[in-house]
């Protein structure tokens, strides 16, 4: 968190509003909840384990085994398991909503 002095980012009177109330001391001001951002938006992890599922799923449908991809990708059984359940789930909902 980067400190800022309220005189140079905030207007004149609303600087003067503010040391009405509090004066000399540290304020922190959080960001509105709509403007925060998702788990791994900012990281681009969120787009890389989107990219990997992705591949998991396509590399399932083509014959690779349950036990191979997670050797592969370093996961256990039960998260490719998941991993392809959620595939599966999204797959069929996107074929219904194009239908």
């Amino acid at each position: 968190m980067n400190y800022k002095n309220g005189k140079d980012v905030l207007p004149p009177r609303l600087l003067q509003e503010l040391q009405n109330y509090i004066q000399g001391e540290l304020l922190y001001i959080p960001k509105p909840e709509r403007k925060r951002a998702s788990w791994g938006e900012l990281s681009g992890s969120r787009i890389f384990i989107a990219k990997r599922n992705e591949e998991i799923y396509h590399l399932y449908r083509t014959g690779y085994s349950v036990g191979d991809l997670a050797e592969k990708y370093h996961l256990s059984d039960e998260s490719i398991r998941k991993i392809l359940c959620k595939m599966r789930s999204a797959a069929r909902l996107q074929v219904a909503v194009t239908e």
